[in-house]
């Protein structure tokens, strides 16, 4: 099994080298590693590992599943030789969580953060010939300092947490670049406009350095546009076409650095043409109201838990989802990596982009630096992908709130505002389900399965209510101020086949029959989707996952209902 596809699609140069395949590497319980001079000295190093496959995983070869407290790599590379006058950069889709590089022995880098993707310039450390390269990641997810998703806080799963992931987990690879390069380019849709517009961030860009973009369709030049390297452009697009689910249209961008003439460096983009927003409690895209009928995805795989073992299941998972009735997702408590977003682009699946910050502890300012650092790097990655109408930082923090309340407020406020910087186009919803401070969607989760009681919970919702709507907070939770009210976790309806019942736990009781779960999931939807003061709903959930038996598929993506029933509730 090998990831053999480039890992940022919306951003990439022809000249790079996949790392991904086998590495040696060996556990380091006692954090002992740095004291034996492993950096320098990977000799000791006698296992074998599937890279970017995490070690509890049965994909990598390992399958170990107790706490690691740190895991080193190794392997050698050689640089192609018509990198000998770029600069050279290792990049890490992701790695949980303390991550350190070394590259002939020396220093390469440094990142704490389980699911934001990072690089370093590795240009100085590189000789010619083999190369020796040394990763160390260290992780301690009971430390409360570091957000680690749904990973088991015990030593086996239990309840809705499920198998660990340490360490490399996301593709890594080499990419060779010119002195002055493209860092980022910030997209941002002018759908009234018709346009895009572009803000380049460019390194060691001189005086007379331009940049330019070139807009394509099927490989014809639609329209080009030059500035200074340091100004931002307009991108007029002739006879606009829209970016939408029912027509996912998404146009080639091609970034280009100029000097005297000659093209010195060029970035291979995407982007599609929308217009997401809030207008009282509704949304709309592309100024036409919407509906959000989503499904919770947590982006679990029995044989690669984080890691999806190749391209085509990312796809598939969207597939999916849309094939019984869901429109989009709400990615939940894991940063899901550039490729679902780049086939969601793709297939016109909307999504809200969520962080995996369940394990951090509001009493420790290190925990709160962490999570907004490691934030701020995901927005920043994720920002361009279309399909991204939405951020969550959190979720369900009445924990945190309980017992922090005020670190917990002003945590969850300069997130908000932080996000809002970042990208002023897209909702912000601050904490999935609880405890509001402040928001632009109204999120409450539920999951009542007695429809009728369920209904009752919604008499209340409308725009002039002014009342706190988050019941299970409360005394902790802002009143509700007319913005789109979401059910954004729901359902949940356990259903496994007899002989797992014991193992397995969902939702509510077990239904007795299956026609028992369709007609939970026909209420209960139906009860959000008539209601005219509800602008979504998210089912909980895409697949089963390990021991949480309330998926619409099994663990491993086989239907366990008719897909067309679930279609006609859903869609």
């Amino acid at each position: 099994m090998f990831r053999s596809e480039h890992p940022k699609p919306q951003f990439h140069r022809d000249k790079w080298l996949n790392l991904n395949g086998k590495w040696k590497f060996a556990f380091d319980f006692g954090l002992s590693g740095d004291e034996k001079g492993w950096a320098k000295d990977p000799s000791a190093f006698d296992g074998e590992i599937n890279v970017p496959f995490c070690p509890e995983s049965k994909l990598s070869g390992v399958g170990y599943t107790d706490f690691i407290a740190a895991i080193w790599y190794h392997r050698t590379f050689s640089v192609p030789d018509a990198w000998s006058d770029s600069c050279v950069f290792l990049h890490f889709g992701a790695v949980d969580y303390d991550c350190r590089a070394w590259v002939n022995g020396q220093m390469a880098g440094r990142h704490y953060g389980g699911g934001a993707s990072f690089s370093f310039d590795i240009t100085e450390l590189l000789q010619s010939g083999e190369n020796s390269l040394v990763v160390c990641a260290k992780d301690d997810p009971l430390s409360g300092l570091q957000p680690g998703g749904k990973q088991s806080h015990e030593l086996k799963s239990s309840g809705c947490m499920y198998t660990r992931t340490t360490g490399i987990w996301q593709t890594v690879w080499l990419e060779a670049r010119t002195q002055t390069y493209i860092e980022s380019v910030r997209v941002i849709p002018d759908f009234d406009g018709g346009r895009f517009v572009l803000t380049p961030i460019v390194c060691q860009a001189r005086q007379g350095t331009e940049f330019h973009a070139v807009l394509l369709s099927e490989g014809e030049e639609l329209a080009s546009v030059s500035v200074p390297a340091t100004n931002s452009a307009a991108l007029d697009i002739p006879a606009p076409r829209p970016w939408s689910p029912s027509d996912p249209f998404l146009y080639d961008l091609q970034f280009e650095l100029v000097e005297d003439g000659n093209i010195i460096d060029t970035v291979h983009s995407y982007a599609g043409l929308r217009k997401f927003y809030i207008e009282g409690n509704k949304f709309y895209l592309n100024n036409k109201p919407i509906f959000l009928r989503l499904v919770l995805d947590q982006g679990f795989y029995p044989d690669g838990i984080w890691t999806a073992p190749s391209d085509d299941k990312l796809r598939k998972d969207i597939t999916r989802s849309m094939a019984v009735g869901f429109n989009g997702a709400r990615l939940h408590q894991k940063v899901f990596e550039e490729r679902f977003h780049y086939w969601a682009d793709r297939l016109g699946y909307l999504t809200w982009g969520e962080y995996c910050d369940w394990g951090m502890d509001f009493g420790k300012p290190l925990a709160i630096q962490n999570h907004q650092r490691e934030w701020r790097e995901v927005v920043l990655r994720d920002l361009n992908h279309p399909s991204i109408v939405a951020w969550t930082p959190f979720n369900e923090t009445a924990g945190g709130a309980q017992a922090h309340f005020e670190a917990h407020r002003r945590a969850v406020q300069e997130t908000v505002d932080l996000t809002r910087a970042l990208d002023p186009t897209r909702p912000v919803n601050d904490t999935s389900g609880y405890v509001h401070v402040d928001t632009d969607i109204y999120t409450v989760h539920d999951y009542e399965q007695d429809i009728d009681e369920f209904r009752s919970h919604y008499t209340e919702v409308e725009p002039d209510s002014r009342k706190v709507l988050d019941r299970a907070c409360p005394d902790l939770s802002v009143a509700y101020t007319g913005q789109p009210f979401v059910v954004d976790e729901y359902g949940g309806t356990w259903w496994a086949e007899k002989s797992e019942q014991d193992e397995s736990w969902g939702y509510g009781q077990r239904p007795n029959s299956i026609e028992e779960v369709y007609n939970r999931i026909e209420g209960l939807t139906k009860t959000l989707a008539s209601h005219p003061h509800i602008a979504g709903f998210c089912y909980t959930q895409l697949t089963d996952i390990e021991q949480e038996r309330n998926g619409i598929y099994t663990y491993d993506r086989k239907p366990k209902f008719d897909g067309e029933r679930l279609k006609k509730a859903f869609g």
